[in-house]
């Protein structure tokens, strides 16, 4: 049987992940992510360059930054992402380097990402229900993600996760059914919960569906194992599904928060450098890279946010919104 308590993970704080955001550009409308009209997207010469994410990233790893996922907005919209992945890949002292899509591309560049060297994916699918799905990206694209799933499992990614936002009234009642593919699929189900993110997004308290809650439901439908986590993870606290072929993954950013072993940074497309999530606090990396700045005084800006990095984020569940950047802005 379950435990009636989620599994806990070491506290030690030790900042190793970057995540980067290449574009603010996307594909679908998400409705905890963006208005249904969309946000300005920012001017070209605002966003960085290939050139200068990978100088950048090199000065990360310098800094002891092990793994890089790579994000948007959606990615796969930017051209040539492929080839900035292949060449992160390739990059000396990174030890991960990882995609987060929602997937709507992934059949065109399922191949050409493999070839580059991106073994683990993360895709966004929120629902199994294709008119839900529609509603809820406000794109009809479910099709076109499921099938870029199945591609990619085929052409041996591993791990594939799936991001599903819980939110009550929308797909909740989904649960048992996404249990139910990580017990067919070996996929991880990764359950994250509803944030108030982007001063234009209405996010409503009612529609927040806990961890403990997925947690609770999940125990009718199966058993989960506790899997102890790596150097290189995420916030996700993850389970095993016994008798099954996949994984259940449980990100509580709210209900039961990990700021004290967060080991995450992130470099939006404008090149600021945020620390934390649900903080407006950023340091801008793109004026002195653009002014001439050696890698050892970025690398000092770099340390200086680390250092003041915050130890909680304080949001309350009635809090109408954590920050003002839109998430699409931020990265996913």
């Amino acid at each position: 049987m379950m435990s009636s308590q989620l599994v806990s993970i070491p506290t030690a704080r030790t900042i190793n992940y970057l995540r980067v955001s290449i574009t603010d550009r996307c594909n679908l409308r998400c409705c905890y992510c963006m208005p249904e009209g969309g946000v300005p997207v920012m001017p070209h010469d605002e966003i960085l360059s290939y050139e200068e994410m990978l100088r950048l990233i090199g000065v990360f790893v310098q800094g002891g930054i092990r793994k890089v996922r790579i994000t948007g907005g959606e990615p796969l919209v930017r051209k040539d992402s492929v080839d900035l992945l292949g060449r992160l890949h390739q990059m000396p002292g990174l030890e991960e380097v990882t995609l987060t899509t929602n997937g709507v591309l992934l059949k065109e560049f399922a191949a050409q990402l493999k070839k580059s060297g991106v073994s683990r994916l993360n895709i966004s699918l929120d629902s199994l229900k294709p008119e839900r799905f529609a509603r809820i990206t406000r794109r009809d694209r479910f099709e076109d993600v499921v099938a870029g799933i199945h591609l990619a499992e085929s052409l041996g990614f591993d791990p594939i996760k799936i991001n599903v936002v819980m939110m009550r009234g929308v797909n909740d009642d989904e649960i048992g059914d996404f249990f139910r593919l990580a017990k067919e699929r070996p996929y991880q189900i990764r359950f994250i919960e509803y944030m108030p993110v982007g001063a234009a997004n209405s996010w409503d308290p009612a529609q927040f569906v806990s961890s403990k809650e997925i947690y609770e439901t999940i125990s009718q439908f199966g058993r989960l194992e506790p899997l102890e986590a790596g150097m290189l993870d995420g916030p996700a606290r993850c389970y095993r599904v016994v008798e099954g072929a996949g994984q259940i993954g449980l990100i509580s950013a709210l209900s039961d928060h990990f700021c004290e072993r967060c080991n995450r940074l992130r470099l939006t497309a404008d090149g600021q450098l945020r620390t934390c999530l649900f903080s407006d606090a950023e340091v801008s990396l793109k004026a002195p890279l653009r002014q001439g700045g050696s890698d050892e005084e970025l690398l000092d800006l770099i340390r200086l946010a680390i250092k003041n990095k915050p130890k909680g984020h304080g949001l309350q569940r009635v809090r109408p919104e954590a920050c003002l950047r839109q998430m699409s802005r931020i990265g996913g």
